[in-house]
């Protein structure tokens, strides 16, 4: 499989959606709706600000990945939130979801975000995995910085402390 990773532009908004949606819904059991995700319709404006992003692994047209990253913060326990990381079922397993990862690392890092957190479920044992062999830790609840934006259903966590001399 033939993959490109690239910033989200501006209509791709259907795409990441209906790439999203059936994963969350169908896949892993989450009750989640469209509009409990006010920031699927704002990608530009809760992503792509500061020092965030927002990337989409793409086979020509067809979005077939999506991973974003929130700005959170300039104070000291500020950083980057890992958000909507999500591959088409076809995609698995061809290397796409670490290519976007690295894709993010490698911005992180060059924006000079001091660390990543991220909140997941706890049946989503091959993203523990993923995260895990990617240098994250896991984390509790109260090792959250206080300004990390956390989702309701989240209650696993982890950490990842950057330095932009500490490129895997």
């Amino acid at each position: 499989m033939a993959f490109v990773i690239q910033p989200f532009r501006t209509g791709q908004e259907e795409q990441v959606l209906n790439l999203i949606l059936p994963i969350q819904q169908m896949e892993f059991g989450v009750p989640i709706t469209a509009g409990d995700q006010p920031d699927l319709s704002r990608i530009p404006e809760v992503y792509q600000a500061g020092r965030g992003g927002f990337w989409v692994g793409l086979e020509g047209d067809r979005v077939l990945g999506t991973l974003g990253l929130i700005d959170f913060g300039q104070t000291p326990g500020g950083g980057g939130a890992l958000r909507k990381m999500f591959l088409h079922r076809d995609a698995r397993g061809s290397g796409l979801a670490q290519a976007l990862l690295d894709t993010l690392l490698a911005h992180a890092r060059n924006q000079g975000l001091p660390g990543l957190w991220l909140g997941t479920l706890p049946h989503m044992r091959a993203a523990h995995r993923f995260y895990e062999r990617n240098g994250f830790r896991p984390v509790g609840p109260e090792a959250l910085p206080p300004e990390f934006p956390r989702m309701v259903v989240d209650t696993v966590f982890y950490a990842l402390e950057l330095s932009r001399d500490a490129a895997r």
